[in-house]
């Protein structure tokens, strides 16, 4: 039996596959106050509709990413793909036949709907991160998930910056024809490039779990699956580790999620900017980012996740307390970057411990920690909302003494890791 590809070939396709996933959720955010414009939604409403992608984004990240150690990340990759296609699909129809006059409130359902269809492509998250585990060993695998989840995170950053223009040159329903067609063409390359790991490659072959298990840990493999993946949850599941880590990611990922979606909001409203400004001072945000989290993998793997976990939530926390009593346009600038500095190391070196304290059950941790720590995404645009409606105006800065919380906590649980590690070791 042979199988195909080598681990780059294996990170290229993955990380391919999350880009192009991820970047329809970039339209959708930025496009949906065009839609408030004809639907007239309270604050509250606003932050559900900017968020709903990431509620499919974060829940399916569960049973995909367990779906992982049954079938590899090949197949659940390209369900969740097409899926986020028949997505834009509709928005297309939207946008085309029912804006602006035909489109109203009582359209809100529709339109979550189809935006909730969108968000399965940032679920190929959980997918990736499994599939590249399974390629790489365990020294490298630091480096090579902070370069797919840094390179594949730059999409909101890249199209937070172009879709302003997009939607000037090309309109609202031309922006989703343009997208439709990268997302298309993103899903036809990720079918060609995608590769499962050798263990997955032999099964496909129909050897047994023994002999597939020996001929990839020949073929260099290192780590493998152990059950199906209701095993593969439960097993992650009881592991206590699993659940600090959700709740960091929940703070670090959720929290990049949601301000990615709510920081054009917040620019303009606060601080009166253009929806060009607005953009690409998100874009900013979001591309530090992501282009931090791949040098923050190099990182993890030589000072450890744990350290460089300690040292990236300090300046998380920085950061919001700079942006909750920020007096000027430059100083918010300011605490915005140290959070997505902050918020991109934190990422990579979450998945850097996680292949470390969960090796028999990666895809179900996976799924654990990038579906539930996703789901920050969708609670917190909401809450920001919540903050505008009841404080006026201020309630845009006071609203990031949430991540304070929310940072204090995760450096709190990783002192707790800390010890366990030391005490296990």
């Amino acid at each position: 039996m042979e199988y195909s590809g080598n681990p780059d070939r294996g990170l290229f396709g993955a990380t391919l596959g999350f880009f192009v996933g991820f970047a329809s959720v970039a339209l959708f955010g930025a496009t949906a106050s065009k839609f408030n414009e004809v639907m007239q939604l309270s604050p509250v409403m606003i932050g559900v509709l900017v968020a709903i992608p990431s509620l499919s984004g974060s829940l399916l990240r569960i049973p995909f990413g367990a779906w992982v150690d049954v079938v590899g990340g090949r197949k659940p990759f390209l369900v969740l793909l097409w899926l986020s296609v028949a997505g834009m699909a509709g928005l297309l129809g939207v946008t085309h036949f029912l804006y602006p006059e035909k489109l109203n409130a009582a359209m809100l359902p529709l339109v979550l709907t189809l935006g909730f269809l969108c968000g399965c492509g940032i679920a190929t998250f959980s997918v990736g991160i499994s599939q590249v585990s399974y390629w790489f060993s365990q020294k490298r695998q630091g480096t090579a998930l902070g370069i797919y989840a840094g390179l594949g995170n730059l999409a909101p950053g890249i199209f937070s910056l172009i879709l302003p223009f997009a939607i000037t040159g090309l309109g609202l329903s031309g922006a989703y024809l343009a997208w439709l067609i990268f997302l298309l063409i993103g899903t036809v390359l990720y079918h060609i490039f995608g590769l499962n790991a050798p263990y997955f490659q032999f099964r496909a072959q129909g050897a047994s779990p023994e002999k597939a298990h020996a001929l990839a840990r020949e073929a260099g493999q290192e780590i493998f699956p152990k059950g199906n993946s209701l095993q593969s949850l439960a097993m992650a599941g009881r592991n206590p580790k699993t659940w600090m880590l959700v709740l960091i990611y929940f703070t670090t990922f959720g929290g990049y999620i949601a301000l990615t979606a709510w920081f054009p909001t917040y620019w303009k409203s606060y601080y009166m900017t253009t929806p060009v400004m607005a953009g690409m001072l998100t874009a900013m945000f979001s591309l530090l980012a992501s282009l931090i989290r791949v040098g923050g993998g190099s990182i993890s793997d030589r000072l450890g996740g744990v350290r460089t976990l300690e040292f990236a939530l300090i300046g998380l926390l920085i950061g919001a307390l700079v942006l909750v009593f920020a007096s000027s346009y430059a100083l918010s600038i300011t605490g915005a970057l140290i959070m997505g500095i902050g918020m991109g190391i934190s990422n990579a070196a979450v998945f850097k411990l996680m292949p470390q304290y969960v090796p028999n059950a990666v895809g179900g941790a996976s799924g654990w920690i990038g579906g539930l720590g996703a789901f920050g995404g969708f609670l917190v645009p909401p809450v920001l909302g919540i903050m505008v409606r009841n404080l006026g105006s201020p309630g845009y800065a006071t609203g990031f003494v949430l991540f304070v919380i929310l940072g204090a906590v995760s450096l709190a649980l990783t002192y707790v890791l800390s010890r366990r590690s030391e005490a296990h070791a």
